[in-house]
């Protein structure tokens, strides 16, 4: 990609309630991807390492997509409860990491397919109300902090556009807007986490009078603002990237998203080949995303760091000073299904502390090198 073509993507082309800008703006954004519980956990460990590294609260946004969205959910809620002090959250365990915990204790995705396949409400309602049992309540997006700025991303089936649930508003470019609305955060983060095509859609019934005049381009109607069809965010955007990099200067980029296996005899029969052929084309987006972002960290066009659950510590980064983390553990964490599927304990310690020590290695080599290293993991008797 040629320095032309990454600036041409940087440039805008959603322009609602003064929300893009020409130019970016100084500040910094930090992006989560999907990856269902994998990515969660993987998430948690991230988020807990930038906590101690006191970057949290100098975040102006963070846009999550599908397993990204839930960790950032519960840090959107309890932001408020947060005990920053010097500008490092000293309960960030117990506000954060513990309730993250609890919900990756239970499985959510194969009683959501079978409530919703037989009595009534849809699959992406049961796995709203598993969010609003275990994590949310009755929290709407009006109850979650003001700044950072969350951004929860969704794909609208009907646009092929991105749909963004904010505090301020929700939108899709070419829809239009409702500001402030009034949706549960839990419907919002089921609605970026609905992985095709067993937890997908989640359908929002609106009133067309609610959107904001003239706030859309092309696809303003009514029929395209009574319902709206919403599947994974992942599936337009799949590390939540564009609404963060297209606004800031310095972008912070978690990517908990399974590698691509290559395989010898891929499958012939037209269900699992066409399951084959779309984890192709999701990879090959993946790869041209990551490749955009880290093309333009280096033209100096972006600053930041992109971090991996598919890195291999070692290899990957010059330090001498990382904490221990065996390419043949971390592989088999990255390889963990994309499901909403309890884990054990000792895996969902592992991921966190994998996404800890991972992120501390691209903060510290690529954002700021005079940080000390970390001295244990968060979890120290799990190790990796």
């Amino acid at each position: 990609m040629s320095i032309l073509e990454i600036k041409k993507a940087a440039e805008p082309v959603e322009y609602l309630s003064g929300e893009e800008n020409e130019e970016p703006e100084e500040g910094t954004a930090l992006c989560l991807s999907g990856g269902g519980y994998r990515a969660m956990l993987f998430h948690t460990g991230a988020l807990c390492r930038l906590n101690e590294l006191g970057v949290l609260p100098k975040l102006k946004r963070i846009s999550s997509v599908s397993g990204g969205s839930i960790a950032a959910g519960v840090l959107a809620m309890n932001w408020k409860n947060l005990d920053f002090r010097k500008d490092i959250a000293s309960n960030f365990e117990n506000e954060v990491i513990n309730p993250i915990k609890k919900l990756a204790s239970r499985t959510i995705d194969v009683s959501s397919v079978i409530t919703g396949t037989m009595w009534f409400g849809s699959i992406g309602d049961k796995v709203a109300d598993s969010y609003r049992k275990y994590l949310f309540g009755d929290a709407t997006m009006q109850d979650i902090t003001d700044e950072p700025r969350f951004v929860f991303n969704a794909t609208n089936v009907q646009s092929g556009a991105l749909w963004r649930f904010m505090k301020p508003y929700m939108r899709d470019y070419r829809v239009g807007e409702i500001k402030n609305p009034k949706i549960d955060l839990a419907v919002a983060v089921a609605a970026s986490s609905a992985f095709p095509p067993v937890l997908s859609p989640v359908e929002l019934d609106l009133d067309p009078e609610d959107f904001t005049p003239d706030s859309g381009t092309d696809l303003q109607g009514d029929e395209f603002r009574t319902q709206i069809v919403l599947t994974d965010g992942g599936v337009y955007d799949n590390l939540g990237l564009e609404t963060a990099w297209k606004r800031y200067k310095t972008v912070l980029v978690s990517d908990a998203g399974a590698g691509f296996t290559a395989e010898a005899d891929p499958q012939r029969d037209w269900v699992r080949h066409s399951v084959r052929v779309l984890l192709t084309i999701d990879n090959q987006v993946r790869n041209l995303r990551r490749r955009q972002l880290v093309e333009s960290y280096k033209a100096k066009i972006r600053r930041g760091s992109y971090w991996s659950i598919n890195h291999n510590l070692k290899e990957d980064y010059n330090l001498s000073d990382a904490l221990p983390c065996p390419f043949e553990k971390t592989d088999r964490l990255a390889k963990l299904e994309t499901r909403l599927k309890k884990l054990d304990q000792a895996t969902q310690e592992k991921l966190i502390n994998w996404g800890y020590a991972v992120s501390d290695a691209g903060m510290r080599q690529y954002v700021d090198a005079t940080v000390p290293p970390p001295t244990h993991f968060p979890f120290p008797s799990a190790r990796i």
